[in-house]
């Protein structure tokens, strides 16, 4: 993928589309994405595989559980993307730290909605921390 950015091949790079954003904290005041080597946030990048007739029920699906994670102490923000071909969900989350996100882990409240998107759809979980961000020189 790196490469294809280096040749300015975009063509061959997944086409995605924002969605949703879901951020709240049980804090007084609200968090949003923040992408930032400055803070020391747990990152979680989920791609969901679904069949692009699916999509939109998956869509739904992660919407209402993560209106219940988003009440979990330490969660940070909750970003949505769908694929335009269909095939693809990708979610894009931030915790406090790696113990909040376990700690959320452990309440079974969202899973009858992550269980019926499991039956329509495969993902490749994975956590992650920001290295690098850039934005237009001033």
């Amino acid at each position: 993928m790196i490469s294809a950015i280096l040749r300015n091949d975009f063509v061959k790079l997944p086409k995605v589309v924002f969605y949703s954003s879901i951020a709240m904290n049980n804090s007084s005041s609200i968090a949003m994405t923040t992408i930032s080597t400055e803070n020391n946030y747990l990152t979680l990048i989920n791609i969901f595989t679904v069949n692009p007739a699916d999509q939109q029920q998956l869509i739904d699906l992660l919407i209402q559980a993560t209106q219940i994670v988003k009440e979990q102490p330490g969660f940070i923000s909750s970003s949505l993307h769908r694929s335009l071909d269909g095939g693809k969900v990708t979610m894009y989350a931030q915790w406090e730290s790696i113990d909040h996100y376990n700690q959320m882990r452990s309440n079974s409240s969202a899973s009858p909605f992550l269980e019926q998107a499991m039956k329509i759809a495969s993902f490749e979980p994975d956590m992650y921390e920001v290295v690098a961000s850039f934005t237009p020189s001033s």
